[in-house]
């Protein structure tokens, strides 16, 4: 998008032959810090809105990403968990199809054969440790706004808002915000409604974790990982959080009611995953 057609932008540009140079820094240093307080992430609602309502850089995020709004309306999408069950498919049919990958699938792309279509996260302890890698992928990437001085910004990241406030619901248009739901495959699903998606098919999302703690708690890994489809995926030394199956499958509900009154649907071609939600179907017989 043009700085021109952006008046907040346009203004600010002519504005900033009269201040000077010094003054430029100090007022770009405290004006960016304004919107990384950490305290704004768990603030009431108005002071995340008001960032992400007034940075330059978000207004040109949501107006680019709404290119995505029915661009594949009436399609069929599939949704790549990072449960162990992929091991265990032969996802080759999927080379032709257009798939969402969700935090680490990356590190599977050599074996698949295939880089998946879209790509997204918004675990900040995800994005914070493995930047160099999201940044590097080559498709379009929709990332946590909160993770952004992490990542930066390039033509093919999109920024969401999540909520860090626990607000349920389906969010129709996530170019203002996106309900993060306990997990990142919630995020996928408006996503893909969004872009008009009819049918989404879930892989991958086994639903079940073998390492057991409070729930959305920290922990550093001690060793190789069992939940996911590689050893690696959060290998010794990473810092991750515990899921929260329980709220992650009360946002799952609350989507494939949204799809079913829109005519769309979800289903789950997972191979002997432990979610009951939505209606089971068998992935070959797609193909």
């Amino acid at each position: 998008m043009s700085i021109i057609n952006n008046p907040f932008l346009y203004v600010i540009m002519k504005l900033n032959k009269f201040v000077p140079t010094q003054s430029r820094s100090f007022i770009r240093k405290y004006y960016h810090g304004l919107f990384d307080i950490q305290y704004w992430k768990e603030s009431p609602n108005f002071f995340p809105r008001l960032g992400w309502f007034l940075h330059p850089q978000a207004y040109i995020s949501r107006n680019r990403m709404r290119r995505f709004k029915n661009r594949h309306i009436g399609e069929r999408c599939f949704i790549i968990g990072n449960g162990p069950s992929l091991k265990h498919m032969d996802l080759s049919p999927l080379r032709n199809e257009i798939t969402f990958g969700l935090n680490r699938i990356y590190i599977f792309f050599r074996e698949l054969g295939f880089q998946t279509t879209y790509y997204t996260s918004i675990n900040v302890l995800v994005i914070e440790q493995c930047h160099h890698e999201i940044y590097n992928l080559k498709m379009p990437k929709f990332i946590s706004w909160y993770a952004r001085n992490f990542i930066g910004f390039s033509p093919d990241i999109f920024y969401i808002r999540d909520s860090y406030q626990g607000s349920e619901g389906f969010v129709e248009d996530p170019t203002w915000e996106i309900r993060e739901g306990a997990t990142v495959t919630f995020v996928a699903m408006q996503l893909a409604f969004f872009m008009g998606f009819k049918q989404v098919i879930l892989i991958g999302v086994d639903h079940s974790f073998t390492t057991q703690g409070e729930p959305n708690s920290e922990v550093i890994s001690q060793g190789d990982d069992p939940n996911h489809f590689d050893s690696n995926y959060f290998g010794k030394g990473f810092r991750w959080q515990l899921p929260d199956l329980e709220r992650s499958e009360r946002h799952y509900k609350i989507a494939k009611e949204y799809y079913e009154h829109n005519g769309r649907e979800i289903v789950d071609a997972t191979l002997d995953g432990k979610l009951h939600v939505f209606p089971k179907v068998s992935f070959s017989s797609f193909f």
